[in-house]
C-alpha cells in the first residue's frame, strides 16, 4: 500500500464507501466471456459474421449512452441487445434481447472472481461497528445479483446504486444518498474505488472522503485532482492500515 497522504489516515473512518465494479471484483474477463457467449449464440442464430457483431453490438451501445448517458440505464445490456437486433435489421426481437441478456449476466457471473480478503476487511469494519456502503453505478438488479452471487449480502450496511440515486458517479447524488442512509454527519469517509474520476474526484469533491484506489491490471492511478490518498493492491493491505490506525 502506498499512502501519498499519511496525515489523513490518523483515524479511523466513520464510514467506508466502496465501489463494486472492478474495484470488488475483476471487470474484465467475466465481461470478454460474457460478450463471447452472447457473440457466439447471435451468430448461430443468424448467421452474421464476426465483424457484423462486433460492428452492430458498437453501434447499438453508442446510441444508449448517447440518449441516456449517465444513469443507471445506459449501462442495461438488455437495451443494448434491442438496439443491436434493430441495428441489424431484425426490428426489437424482444423474447430473444432478454434471452440474451441473461446469456450475458449468467455467463459474467460464473466468470467473476472476489478479490482476496474483501470479505475479511468487511468482517473487520463489522467487528469495528464502521459502516461500509456500496457506492455504485447500474441498475439495483443486477448488482443485487453480485452481492448475493458472492455471498456479500449481509456484509454491507446499505446499497446504492446509480438507479436510485438517479446518476451515475461522479454527480454527488449516489454519494450524498450513501450520507443519508447512513445517517452519518461528522467524522472521516473513506472512498474505496478503481475509477480516478467517478470514484477518486467524484467522492472527494462531493463528500470531502479520504480516497483509496485500488489499483490492478488495466488501472492507471489517478493524477491532480483525480489523485487518491492511498493506493493498493490487495485488500489485505487495508486490513493491515485499518490495524495500524486503531
Amino acid at each position: 500500500m502506498k499512502l501519498y497522504k499519511k496525515e489523513k489516515f490518523t483515524n479511523l473512518p466513520s464510514a467506508v464507501l466502496f465501489d463494486t465494479d472492478n474495484t470488488l471484483y475483476a471487470y474484465d474477463v467475466p465481461h470478454k466471456a460474457g460478450m463471447m457467449a452472447v457473440k457466439s449464440k447471435v451468430i448461430g442464430v443468424f448467421s452474421i459474421s464476426d465483424e457484423d457483431f462486433e460492428k452492430s453490438f458498437k453501434l447499438a451501445r453508442e446510441d444508449v449512452k448517447k440518449t441516456i448517458d449517465g444513469t443507471a440505464a445506459s449501462h442495461s445490456r438488455l437495451l443494448y441487445m434491442q438496439r443491436m437486433m434493430e441495428i441489424l435489421g431484425l426490428g426489437s426481437q424482444v423474447l430473444l434481447a432478454l434471452d440474451l441478456e441473461q446469456t450475458y449476466w449468467r455467463t459474467f457471473l460464473a466468470e467473476a472472481r472476489l478479490f482476496s480478503a474483501v470479505k475479511d476487511l468487511l468482517d473487520d469494519l463489522r467487528i469495528l461497528g464502521i459502516p461500509a456502503i456500496v457506492v455504485t453505478d447500474l441498475t439495483a438488479q443486477i448488482q443485487f445479483r453480485k452481492l448475493v452471487y458472492f455471498g456479500l449480502e449481509n456484509s454491507f450496511n446499505f446499497v446504492v446504486t446509480s438507479e436510485e440515486a438517479g446518476f451515475d458517479k461522479p454527480h454527488q447524488a449516489p454519494f450524498k444518498i450513501a450520507l443519508e442512509k447512513a445517517n452519518v454527519k461528522d467524522g472521516t469517509l473513506w472512498m474505496i474505488g478503481d475509477n480516478p474520476i467517478n470514484d477518486i474526484q467524484g467522492a472527494k469533491e462531493t463528500i470531502g472522503a479520504v480516497t483509496l484506489q485500488k489499483i490492478h491490471s488495466g488501472i492507471t492511478l489517478g493524477k491532480n485532482k483525480q489523485a487518491p490518498d492511498a493506493s493498493f493492491e490487495d485488500f489485505s493491505d487495508v486490513r493491515k492500515l485499518i490495524s495500524r490506525i486503531k
